[in-house]
C-alpha cells in the first residue's frame, strides 16, 4: 500500500494543475487517470482538438475569402480531411506528452487506472489501495443527451465523435446553440457542410449579454449557419449512414423533420462522478452527480475536496485550474482563493466572443445603476486592415464610482482582449483607468480603450 500526502483523481486541467501545484508546495502527490493519455476531456477530446480544427478551417476561410483581396494569388484551396485530422491528433499528442513531462519534472506519480474511494483517506485504483492525507476529486464531466436521442458516436455524435468523423458530412444537424454546438458547427460550415442548429430557447449562448447574442447569431447566419429557434427535439432516428431529427416548434406546437448525415448533440455536460462510491462514504451530491462543496473546494467529509466540472459553477477549464491551485494551497496550509466574479468565458468562432463579469440584463435585474461604453471594430484600423471589423467592445461601469462591472466583446481576438478587463476588475479598476492607459497602435486592444473612453466623454474614433 503506497502512501501519499495528496491523491488527485483525474488529470484534466483542474486535476493536473492541482497535482503539480501540490508537488511544488512540497506534498508527495499522485494523480489517478484511467485514459491512456493525461489531460482529460479538454486536451484529448475537447478544448485542444476543437481549437485545432477551428484554426485549420479558419485558415481555409482566409485563403478562400481574403488572400485574393491582399494580392496573394493561389489556386482554390482543397481539404485533405485525413491530413487535417492528423494535424489535430499531433496537437493533442504534443499537449498530453507535455503534461507527462511536467509530472516527471515535479515528481507527480501517475497512478494508471480508474479510481474509487472506499473510505476517507484511501483511494482504490484497480486492485491496489493507496493512502492519502487528502483526496481531490477532479473527474470532470461527460456529454449529456436528451430523451429519444441515442448516441452512437458515428452518426449521432457528441463533441467527441464530431472531432473524428470519417468524412465531412454534406448536412449536419446540431442540437443546442451553446458554445460546443456553435464552435463545431462553425468548423463544419467552413468545410462546406450545410449546418442547421436546433435550439430549445429563443437565443443562442444562453446567459450571455443580450446584444451580443443577437449580433452573434446574425453574424453566424451570414456565414451560412441556419437556425431553428424555440424548438423542442422529439427524437432522432438513425441508420448506419443518416439520421432524421424530429422537432416541435414551441410557438405553435407544429412538428417538423430534418434529415442529416450527422447529428451533433451539444446539449451540455454532466459531472462524471459515477463509480467513485461517494454515497457510501457520505459525500453529498446534487443531481446529477455534482459534488457539493463549501465554495472553497471542501466536501462534507474531512480530507476530501472537489474541483472543476464535478462541482457547481461554469464548466470551464480555466475555472477548474484556478480551483485546483486554490485547493492545493489550502491543503498546504496557505490561503487559496478563487474570485468567481472574474472568470472569463470565450467562444472561439470567427469572430470570437468573450465576456467577464455582469451583463446588462443581470445589472438591471439587480437594480444597479450603470453606464455603457461601446466601440465598434469598424473604427479600429488594425481590424479593418485584417478584414476583421465585425463586432464591438462593450464595457459596463458603475454610474457613481466608474468601477468596471463587466465587459462583453465580439470581434477579432476577443478571447485575448478580455483579459485586460479581467486584470482591471481584479484590481478594482475604473473605466477611466483603462481609458488613461496608453495602448499600442495599431492593435485590436485600442478598441477596449475606446470603449472605456465611451464610459466618459466619448470615444475618439467614431
Amino acid at each position: 500500500m503506497a502512501s501519499y500526502d495528496v491523491i488527485v483523481i483525474g488529470s484534466g486541467p483542474g486535476g493536473y494543475v492541482c497535482a503539480i501545484r501540490c508537488a511544488q508546495l512540497g506534498l508527495r502527490t499522485a494523480c489517478v487517470e484511467g485514459r491512456d493519455a493525461l489531460g482529460g476531456t479538454c486536451l484529448n477530446v475537447g478544448c485542444i482538438p476543437s481549437k485545432a480544427l477551428l484554426h485549420a478551417t479558419g485558415m481555409l476561410h482566409e485563403a478562400e475569402e481574403n488572400f485574393g483581396k491582399m494580392g496573394v494569388k493561389t489556386s482554390k484551396p482543397s481539404v485533405d480531411w485525413k491530413a487535417m485530422l492528423g494535424y489535430k491528433q499531433d496537437t493533442i499528442g504534443a499537449n498530453t506528452k507535455g503534461i507527462e513531462f511536467l509530472f516527471k519534472k515535479n515528481g507527480v506519480e501517475w497512478l494508471k487506472g480508474w479510481a474509487s474511494i472506499p473510505e476517507a483517506g484511501k483511494v482504490k485504483v484497480g486492485e491496489a489501495v493507496h493512502e492519502a492525507g487528502d483526496i481531490v476529486i477532479a473527474t470532470g464531466s461527460e456529454a449529456s443527451s436528451l430523451p429519444g436521442v441515442d448516441i452512437d458516436e458515428k452518426v449521432v455524435v457528441t463533441s467527441t465523435g464530431a472531432l473524428e468523423l470519417p468524412k465531412i458530412p454534406k448536412r449536419m444537424a446540431v442540437i443546442g446553440a451553446g458554445v460546443i454546438g456553435l464552435e463545431l458547427g462553425s468548423v463544419y460550415n467552413r468545410l462546406g457542410t450545410e449546418v442547421t442548429v436546433v435550439e430549445f430557447l429563443n437565443a443562442v449562448t444562453p446567459g450571455m449579454d443580450g446584444e451580443i447574442q443577437k449580433t452573434f447569431q446574425r453574424t453566424l447566419k451570414r456565414q451560412g449557419l441556419a437556425f431553428v429557434m424555440g424548438a423542442a427535439v422529439q427524437k432522432v432516428e438513425a441508420t448506419k449512414t443518416r439520421a432524421r431529427l424530429t422537432y416541435r416548434l414551441r410557438k405553435d406546437e407544429s412538428e417538423h423533420v430534418l434529415d442529416a448525415d450527422a447529428v451533433l448533440v451539444a446539449t451540455g455536460r454532466t459531472p462524471f462522478t459515477a463509480g467513485l462510491g461517494l454515497d457510501a462514504i457520505g459525500i453529498e451530491t446534487a443531481a446529477p452527480g455534482q459534488v457539493r462543496t463549501d465554495g472553497h473546494g471542501r466536501t462534507g467529509v474531512e480530507g476530501i475536496w472537489a474541483i472543476g466540472d464535478a462541482t457547481d459553477g461554469p464548466m470551464l477549464a480555466h475555472k477548474a485550474e484556478d480551483e485546483g491551485m486554490a485547493v492545493a494551497e489550502c491543503i498546504a496550509g496557505q490561503a487559496g482563493h478563487v474570485n468567481y466574479d472574474v472568470i472569463p468565458s470565450v467562444i472561439y468562432t470567427h469572430p470570437e466572443v468573450a465576456s467577464v463579469g455582469q451583463t446588462e440584463e443581470q445589472l438591471k435585474e439587480a437594480g444597479r445603476s450603470f453606464k455603457v461604453g461601446k466601440f465598434p471594430f469598424m473604427g479600429n484600423g488594425r481590424a479593418k486592415a485584417n478584414f476583421a471589423a465585425d463586432g464591438f467592445v462593450k464595457l459596463l461601469a458603475d454610474s457613481e464610482t466608474d468601477r468596471i462591472l463587466g465587459a462583453h466583446i465580439i470581434g477579432p481576438m476577443a478571447g485575448d482582449l478580455i483579459h485586460e478587463i479581467c486584470v482591471a476588475m481584479e484590481f478594482g479598476a475604473a473605466a477611466e483607468d483603462v481609458a488613461r492607459t496608453c495602448h499600442a497602435h495599431p492593435t485590436f486592444s485600442e478598441a477596449v480603450r475606446e470603449a472605456a473612453l465611451a464610459c466618459g466623454d466619448g470615444p475618439i474614433h467614431v
